[in-house]
């Protein structure tokens, strides 16, 4: 279970679509009060906790580069959760730890920027 704190951008498909699903679970667990067993207690989780405005945030942000990529989404968030503090400032590792922990996973993460992304028709090629 991890949101990143890096720019999406930089997230090979795999960890985009991932960390949007454990966004999702978050966000249920935080304002519908869904205990989904350890996970409403996990790391992840508990720096989420007064900060729904800094998550629908990443959400947005996720969903911007799924667009960018031509990919669909189905399912916003409902903005009126969206409350506490606008700026996630609690980290379980540092933007150079979750840079060196993407790097080591030998995925295309870190590899993508705006720059290296070339449009055809609604397909995109790196």
């Amino acid at each position: 279970m991890r949101i990143w704190d890096i720019e999406s951008k930089h997230l090979c498909r795999k960890h985009l679509l991932a960390e949007h699903r454990e966004l999702h679970g978050i966000w249920n667990i935080l304002t519908k009060h869904k205990c989904r067993c350890g996970y409403s207690r996990h790391p992840e989780t508990l720096r989420w906790v007064g900060k729904q405005k800094a998550l629908y945030k990443r959400h947005c942000d996720l969903i911007k580069e799924f667009r960018f990529r031509g990919y669909k989404h189905h399912t916003p968030l409902n903005k009126r959760f969206a409350v506490g503090e606008e700026v996630q400032k609690v980290f379980i590792n540092t933007i150079k730890e979750q840079k060196s922990i993407l790097k080591n996973k030998r995925c295309d993460c870190l590899l993508f920027t705006v720059s290296n992304w070339r449009c055809t028709g609604r397909r995109f090629t790196a």
